[in-house]
């Protein structure tokens, strides 16, 4: 497994970040790779279950993701897990701070490597690794207006 850690500032209540960041359905307005997110259910436990579309070095992968209970703290901590084209642990982190809230993301994933070949697996860390910049960039630029 691949394990990425990037983190921001916003300047932006704890609350306003986790909420966006709640809603499956707002990822695509920051994660230039995730194509679609559809099929959204509320889980008793207060987490959700969905599927979602996601192109990675031009190809298109599907699969469900889900967060529970026991892994959402409000305000604190969400974390949700994807099957089907890539495995993956996705970690939000957040932590007051003097005028706004820093955000760690913590993603872990395996390269689909009999999609994708050997050869592509360090090309497709250092994207990905990009991208987990971009989409703290672009969270931060959403909740700061």
């Amino acid at each position: 497994m691949v394990k990425a850690v990037k983190s921001i500032t916003i300047k932006a209540p704890v609350e306003k970040v986790f909420d966006y960041l709640c809603e499956p359905t707002n990822l695509p307005e920051i994660w230039p790779s995730l194509v679609e997110i559809k099929d959204v259910q509320k889980l008793p436990s207060g987490g959700t279950r969905d599927r979602w579309v996601y192109k990675m070095a031009g190809i298109r992968l599907e699969g469900t993701s889900e967060s529970e209970d026991a892994e959402c703290i409000p305000n604190q901590r969400l974390v949700s897990k994807t099957k089907g084209g890539v495995e993956s642990t996705m970690t939000w982190m957040f932590q007051p701070e003097a005028g706004g809230t820093k955000v760690t993301l913590e993603v872990e994933y395996t390269v689909p490597i009999p999609v994708l070949g050997k050869l592509a697996e360090a090309i497709i860390v250092k994207m990905n690794d990009h991208e987990g910049e971009l989409i703290l960039a672009n969270l931060k630029a959403r909740m700061e207006v």
